[in-house]
């Protein structure tokens, strides 16, 4: 289970600093189990990182970077310390054999994009009209 430091970064720096597409693809990674999805370095070769070096490679800011890209994407976009993050400590923390982690992980990802397409769908509201009589 992810601890409550875990989620409430999530919320806080991360979910709004990922894109769309990056969402999908983490999403498809932890599903899959994919091996390009690695624990304990940032990245070992390119196409091989970690949550954030995914993240960043599907940001404008930071894909066009290679093995620096998880480590700026975490301090300049997210604005957080990669050292401290307990989003990357419960990661590595993890490694491949907990999947308690991966599926809570997944399932926030998931969580998030629903709740993007969700507002995306949602029909515009004329609140000022309510108030004004013409």
């Amino acid at each position: 289970m992810l601890s409550q430091d875990c989620v409430r970064e999530l919320k806080t720096s991360w979910m709004p600093n990922i894109t769309d597409v990056g969402l999908d693809r983490l999403i498809d990674m932890l599903e899959k189990g994919s091996p390009f999805l690695i624990h304990g370095s940032f990245t070992r070769s390119v196409p091989m990182g970690c949550l954030a070096t995914h993240i960043a490679w599907n940001h404008p800011r930071t894909a066009r970077m290679t093995l620096d890209a998880g480590i700026c994407w975490l301090n300049h976009v997210a604005g957080l310390n990669p050292a401290t993050s307990h989003v990357i400590r419960e990661w590595d923390r993890c490694a491949d054999y907990d999947y308690e982690i991966r599926t809570d992980l997944a399932a926030a990802f998931r969580q998030e994009r629903d709740a993007r397409r969700q507002r995306e769908n949602a029909t515009p509201v004329n609140r000022i009209q309510d108030f004004v009589s013409v």
